[in-house]
């Protein structure tokens, strides 16, 4: 028992680990892409939004029904050995403490940075960018490993904070721009977008839907505290389903706020779409600023979330008896009741992915034009160096290809083995989750096209090198409880 993660988390808890690991910077970051996407149009980008927030409804809504019957070490990697078994359990545990939540923790611990540089007037994509991301990373991993309840409280504290600059925007930005008129023209509007040649380009949809993605992935890492969640079959399933509905109506209403605040036109053209917003709606650019702190409390919410999963990756699997020393991973301090090792181990990984999204597609978020002003302009901290495009892509969006591909065979388990449950639990929903999963990929690999092979292949290095680390008779979870 005393490799057993103790009971130390509460509803209130769980549902601030959906909505604060969900909202975060994605939110803020990708809605200049949707809209572009859509030509400025916002009745398409609110289609696009709910678009995704379904899907999202959905498998949460599925996996609440896994949550209810399973409770062991890690949701996911639960419900995937429950449905299809350890092996598959055991790839998907590999894939997420590799890829799945490393990437995302370095991508909020990069943009979180990225915002504090822009705070405090420093440049972006220069050794104090890195510096301050790398930081994030650390002081994540500390208060994760080192303290979990006050990683709790603040993750607490952090959803609640996050969504007074978006309310607030959703409602006065909702007002204004219904009085002024804003609102109306933007659900109309059809801007031209200028492509690379010189000619205007129609928005593409697809590509919006999976820009936006990146805004509401995070939610099932919630599932990776279900060991530590008090009454765990009871409030995951409610944590899971009520989060996702707050996030979607919170997502909604904040697109529709920034009518009020800039004319469609103004959004497309915003390089800060958070900070003009903020500082037109209220009159001045101090706001603006004040918005700033707000989104990076926000972005480190979000990062908190997901250095949660991060830490409790590779324990999922050693606890197990799978994965590189088992033994070694699978330990537990006393002192904090966390897996040290596996926290280090994510730390590691979040640090290679950081590395990753600075050199391979720092220079494509902040553009071409910034980097080209840092060269001309001497600057001896610009960190610009260009990585094969088979390793340059984006890592915040690419990764739902796998994540959503893998949750399909366990809605297909669902409908074959379930047969306890009714009609709607047992195949309506899991089908219409299958047909969302489906989508996503499709989505992904229409809008990245050569980028989204590239990433595929990555992948299938990554799994390789996870595949001498499989044991066919290793001790399953299951089977240490019963022993011990």
């Amino acid at each position: 028992m005393d490799n057993q993660l103790k009971k130390k988390y509460g509803l209130i808890t769980a549902i601030a680990m959906v909505v604060g690991t969900v909202i975060g910077s994605g939110v803020f970051f990708k809605a200049g892409k949707v809209l572009t996407n859509n030509n400025g149009n916002m009745a398409k980008s609110l289609l696009t939004v709910a678009i995704v927030g379904l899907i999202m409804l959905i498998c949460s809504y599925v996996f609440s029904i896994l949550a209810q019957r399973y409770e062991k070490v890690n949701g996911l990697v639960d419900y995937s050995e429950a449905a299809c078994g350890p092996r598959y359990a055991y790839y998907v545990g590999w894939f997420v403490s590799t890829i799945y939540y490393p990437t995302l923790t370095s991508t909020l611990a990069w943009i979180s940075a990225q915002y504090t540089c822009t705070l405090f007037g420093w440049s972006a994509a220069t050794d104090i960018h890195l510096a301050i991301a790398a930081f994030y990373l650390i002081a994540g991993y500390s208060l994760n490993a080192l303290s979990p309840k006050l990683a709790g409280k603040f993750q607490v504290s952090a959803t609640f904070i996050k969504l007074i600059p978006l309310l607030l925007m959703a409602v006065i930005g909702t007002v204004v721009g219904l009085i002024n008129g804003t609102t109306l023209d933007a659900m109309t509007a059809n801007i031209p977008v200028i492509g690379a040649d010189g000619a205007p380009v129609n928005g593409n949809i697809l590509t919006a839907v999976v820009a936006f993605a990146f805004a509401y992935e995070g939610w099932i890492i919630t599932t990776s505290i279900n060991a530590e969640l008090k009454n765990s079959k009871k409030n995951l399933p409610i944590a899971l389903v009520l989060g996702a509905v707050i996030v979607v109506a919170v997502y909604m209403l904040y697109f529709l706020g920034l009518t009020g605040a800039l004319t469609a036109e103004e959004l497309m053209a915003s390089g800060d779409v958070p900070k003009d917003a903020f500082g037109a709606l209220f009159g001045n650019p101090i706001f603006g600023t004040i918005a700033y702190v707000f989104i990076i409390i926000s972005c480190l919410g979000t990062m908190n979330g997901l250095m949660l999963g991060c830490c409790r990756g590779l324990y999922s699997i050693a606890i197990r008896g799978q994965g590189p020393a088992p033994k070694v991973f699978a330990q537990v301090d006393k002192e904090t009741n966390m897996p040290t090792n596996s926290s280090i181990f994510g730390l590691l990984m979040c640090g290679l992915w950081l590395a990753q999204w600075q050199l391979g597609i720092g220079q494509a978020i902040l553009g071409t034009d910034f980097f080209n002003s840092l060269v001309s302009a001497g600057n001896p901290d610009a960190i610009f160096g260009y990585l094969p495009k088979y390793i340059g892509w984006e890592n915040d969006e690419l990764p739902i290809i796998t994540l959503y591909a893998a949750y399909i065979p366990i809605f297909i388990v669902m409908m074959v083995k379930f047969k306890e449950l009714n009609i709607v639990k047992r195949f309506v929903f899991p089908a219409l989750a299958i047909i969302a999963c489906v989508f996503m990929v499709y989505a992904a690999i229409s809008a990245y096209k050569i980028q989204a092979l590239y990433y595929l292949i990555v992948f299938a290095v990554v799994m390789i090198i996870g595949i001498p680390f499989y044991r066919k008779n290793a001790v399953s979870a299951e089977s240490k409880s019963e022993e011990e």
